[in-house]
């Protein structure tokens, strides 16, 4: 434990307590999940400040546009952070680059503490309107057909979510090769030339530094604000982020669970939309009466994703759901 984490609210660990919950403690991007308490970034450090769970009175994700704020527009173009409240209505907001993480830590909270609230109270409010609607559509009675497909997407589902390491990577691979195809290939040479630039740059200045040089200062700041401005950025043509890398590993992800599939006959999706997500949408167009088949209910999931862009609201839950899986019917043209 290089610094010592600050205590955000009034309960505190002793020393060796921290110290060692903090050294085992989870890693979520700039965040972490011990046994005994949370921990939050600085702008500049990770986990820089705790809070033990006992003080954590709920925890979320916000997900804002650039001006501030959850605008509920705008799919994919969106600043994640991770929201803590804690002591009577004290409030620390932590950002992310990768909403991946976020995700992925209250998930890893919903296990390790339960019993704390994982939406914001708006969300809540927003959840249960949404839940009573949804109630409001569902048929009284299905046909056979319709309920047999219920079933059977119901027990999907479940098969799915034995394995979320596999359709989470189905997920974040097809949103990493449409970022990826929809990206200039101009742009990452550009951004390879302007680091070397900087690079030569620094090196330039480091030098002039030694001597003297009256410009020195001004090669360093250009330097180190191109290696900076483009370091963090996912742009740069690296061996993981070119061509080959981006489309291999969606390849894989299909394959892994194509593999895994082979044990579930007669699934209801294809291995390239296997996502819980999905079966989720397509058993609520069941329930509602816009599809009697499985084969249908695709159809109406597909007819839904196409409406929605980024001049359409929605809300937290819905924007999740869009995120996880509609790069994957992008991909592949919606077939």
């Amino acid at each position: 434990m290089i610094v010592k984490p600050t205590p955000l609210g009034r309960e505190t660990l002793d020393r060796a307590e921290l110290a060692r919950d903090r050294k085992d403690c989870r890693r979520f991007g700039p965040c972490g999940a011990g046994k005994k308490a949370l921990y939050l970034n600085s702008f500049y450090l990770d986990c820089r400040y705790y809070i033990p769970y006992g003080e954590v009175e709920r925890v979320f994700k916000r997900v804002a546009m650039s001006s501030g704020g959850f605008s509920h527009r705008g799919v994919f173009a969106s600043i994640p952070y991770l929201v803590v409240e804690y002591g009577g209505g004290k409030q620390k907001q932590c950002n992310f680059k990768y909403e991946d993480q976020v995700d992925q830590l209250l998930e890893y909270l919903s296990k390790l503490c339960p019993s704390i609230p994982r939406v914001s109270a708006e969300g809540e409010a927003r959840l249960a309107q949404r839940e009573r609607e949804r109630s409001a559509r569902v048929l009284p009675e299905l046909s056979e057909e319709a309920a047999r497909s219920v079933k059977l997407l119901q027990k999907a589902e479940a098969y799915l979510e034995a394995r979320p390491d596999l359709t989470g990577e189905l997920s974040r691979s097809a949103r990493e090769k449409r970022a990826y195809l929809r990206s200039k290939p101009s742009y990452r040479y550009v951004a390879l030339a302007v680091m070397a630039a900087g690079l030569a740059a620094l090196v330039y200045g480091l030098y002039a530094l030694t001597q003297g040089g009256d410009t020195a200062l001004y090669f360093l700041l250009f330097g180190l604000a191109a290696l900076f401005m483009f370091s963090g950025a996912n742009v740069l043509p690296t061996s993981r982020n070119n061509r080959k890398a981006v489309l291999g590993r969606a390849e894989r992800a299909q394959k892994d669970l194509e593999e895994y599939l082979q044990e579930f006959p007669k699934f209801p999706a294809p291995p390239r939309y296997a996502h819980p997500v999905v079966l989720r949408r397509m058993r609520r167009a069941l329930e509602e009466g816009r599809a009697e088949r499985t084969e249908d209910a695709l159809e109406v999931v597909k007819q839904d994703l196409k409406a929605l862009n980024s001049s359409v609201e929605v809300d937290q839950e819905e924007y999740d759901e869009v995120v996880a899986i509609k790069p994957m019917f992008l991909n592949e043209d919606y077939q």
